[in-house]
């Protein structure tokens, strides 16, 4: 038997439960972790509040780190003991002392990294890397907004986007927030409760507009994120915590200014090889110090229905992490 924070239906906070489950033996392909840290994220509000539909009930969490207890038929490569960690493409369970998980998931970690900052890190690391590939940073710099600068994902891509030569502006709620994110790579940054976002960049860049805008806020800043990109800019919208952006005509983007956008999730950026490649890189760029992982918050996994109202009442930056 194990405990377990689940949901039976959909709503607030209130609706997480600490409850006891029992866990069968790992299935083919299968090998059964013992968390020490799990990861938590705004995806996680979204799937509990009904936004994202799930069949009930349903044990909430995509990511987190810990050891291998026990493996399943047919998996090669990995053994118990080993050190793993995992994001979204296991599926939701990882607020749960011990779950069993698709081998195929998981990603070793290196001796360099340890299991609490894996569990901070790899969702919001691994969806820092692929926005970067979007932007196409590497390529050439580029000015950029990066939306909820001092949230988990805004801090590393601000930092990583920084490193490639971007000049980066970020919007934060607080002098407090603002003093984070300028600490973490943004040159810039506007405060969205005094300001209007498209007026600061359009200043900021002489009129010209900024080259893409990375938005995980979704309704509320919308508009104002087109405004302020340049002619044929990019809007890269990765999330949605003010709630989901509104319908629009596709020749809204023709009016803005022939403007591009996309929609995009870590499925579809870590597949096969491509997610133990992606989070190779991302451990490197910790362990070369490109990267500063801030884990402020903590709490005890049994207090997941805390941690949640907190994080939607924007009282966290960086990472959360729930300790099983």
């Amino acid at each position: 038997m194990i405990k377990v924070v689940r949901i039976h239906e959909t709503g607030g906070p209130e609706v997480l439960r600490w409850e006891t489950i029992g866990l069968d033996p790992p299935g083919a392909g299968e090998v059964r972790v013992r968390h020490t840290a799990v990861g938590l994220n705004f995806i996680d509000t979204y799937k509990r509040s009904g936004l994202y539909p799930m069949p009930l009930p349903a044990v909430l969490g995509e990511e987190a780190a810990g050891v291998i207890e026990e493996i399943g038929p047919g998996v090669t490569g990995l053994a118990s003991g080993d050190r793993v960690a995992y994001a979204t493409t296991a599926g939701t369970g990882a607020y749960s002392e011990k779950r069993n998980v698709k081998a195929s998931a998981l990603v070793k970690l290196p001796d360099t990294i340890d299991d609490r900052t894996a569990a901070a890190v790899l969702l919001k690391g691994l969806t820092a890397h692929y926005l970067i590939e979007i932007g196409r940073l590497e390529e050439t710099k580029k000015t950029i907004v990066v939306h909820a600068a001092a949230g988990g994902v805004g801090l590393l891509l601000s930092q990583w986007a920084k490193h490639y030569g971007a000049t980066v502006i970020g919007t934060a709620g607080s002098e407090a927030k603002a003093d984070i994110a300028k600490g973490h790579g943004c040159d810039h940054v506007i405060l969205y409760r005094h300001e209007k976002v498209d007026e600061r960049a359009r200043a900021i860049t002489n009129g010209v507009g900024v080259d893409v805008v990375f938005d995980s806020i979704g309704k509320d800043t919308f508009q104002e994120s087109l405004d302020a990109l340049r002619r044929r800019g990019l809007f890269v919208s990765f999330g949605q915590s003010s709630g989901p952006i509104k319908a629009f005509e596709p020749r809204l983007l023709a009016q803005k200014g022939s403007l591009f956008f996309t929609r995009p999730t870590l499925h579809d950026y870590a597949v096969g090889d491509e997610l133990q490649q992606r989070a190779n890189e991302l451990f490197d760029a910790i362990t070369k110090g490109i990267l500063k992982i801030r884990v402020k918050h903590t709490y005890a996994l049994r207090d997941a229905e805390t941690a949640h109202r907190d994080l939607e009442a924007r009282k966290t930056t960086g990472s959360t992490l729930l300790l099983p």
